[in-house]
């Protein structure tokens, strides 16, 4: 069961990328963070509702909160981090960097969660996600080179200017916190019903993210936004909502070393509507990067 979870998760995960994506063209990054966590927040509570879980908050325990905080804070990071890259790169270039916190997450979980098993598998399939992950992103500071001496129009999302390859530090900061996220995650979810607790995480993401916006006074781009953006970034909550109780569910009744790479397995969908709606095309070395980047996670799977 908590197979079809995790697959789950990954197809409102590619779903995701591709909403923001298109909502996040004329709005702050980390505005538009703020308000996807409003909508991903009443999704989950409106959930709690549903299946009646309030009772759990008072059985939580002392080291259950910290790790449900924790990993709410690292969702956040993680979050202000991807979509500032999503802004700046292209989806199907800040995606690969983004999945390739499975290779972290697999290496905290095998340390700190004591899943070493399949090793050989484990290894394998690191090697591959971590060469297929190369090939997709390419050499981003000879792109980044020729994009700012070519004529960009002034202001765009793509102008070398503003892109340069500081989306490629903001992907790399993403995956270090998604990869966090998960181990602390399934450490804070262990006896708690998973909707609570995806629940009390998206809080925690929600006041964080506003906390950001205020320090960097975002909010002001709310009347620059226009409406059909807005539509799109809640969305995006929307299917994050999904995505993160099909995961935080299989994480409960799954192993994280096997529920983090079928979520991975997102990057397909991504990829695929990035083509189909973005018109984002993919080299034949990025393509070969992705089918390496796919078989490793399934061999991982194993």
């Amino acid at each position: 069961m908590w197979i079809a979870f995790a697959f789950g998760s990954a197809i409102f995960s590619g779903l995701t990328a591709i909403l923001a994506k298109i909502g996040i063209k004329n709005t702050n990054s980390n505005y538009v963070t703020a308000l996807r966590t409003i909508v991903v927040t009443i999704a989950a509570w409106a959930m709690v509702a549903i299946v009646r879980s309030f009772g759990g908050i008072a059985q939580l325990s002392a080291k259950t909160w910290l790790f449900l905080i924790l990993s709410g804070l690292a969702t956040g990071a993680s979050w202000l981090c991807y979509y500032r890259a999503l802004q700046l790169g292209d989806v199907n270039k800040v995606a690969p960097v983004d999945r390739s916190s499975l290779v972290l997450t697999v290496l905290f979980a095998m340390a700190f969660l004591g899943e070493t098993g399949q090793l050989l598998y484990k290894i394998l399939g690191l090697v591959l996600i971590g060469v297929g992950t190369a090939l997709m992103v390419g050499r981003p500071w000879r792109r980044a080179q020729a994009e700012a001496t070519g004529p960009a129009p002034a202001g765009t999302a793509t102008s070398g200017a503003r892109r340069g390859h500081s989306w490629l530090i903001f992907a790399i900061g993403s995956a270090v916190f998604a990869a966090l996220t998960t181990i602390l995650g399934k450490v804070g979810i262990a006896g708690v019903e998973s909707n609570l607790g995806t629940a009390i995480r998206t809080t925690v993401v929600l006041v964080m993210a506003w906390l950001v916006v205020g320090v960097s006074k975002a909010a002001t781009s709310l009347k620059a936004a226009p409406k059909r953006d807005l539509a799109f970034i809640a969305l995006s909550g929307l299917a994050t909502a999904a995505a993160w109780l099909c995961y935080y569910r299989a994480l409960q009744i799954g192993p994280a070393s096997g529920v983090a790479p079928i979520d991975k397995l997102s990057i397909l969908f991504t990829v695929g509507f990035s083509w189909w709606v973005l018109h984002e095309k993919l080299s034949r070395i990025a393509l070969v990067g992705l089918i390496l980047l796919t078989i490793g996670t399934l061999v991982m799977l194993l």
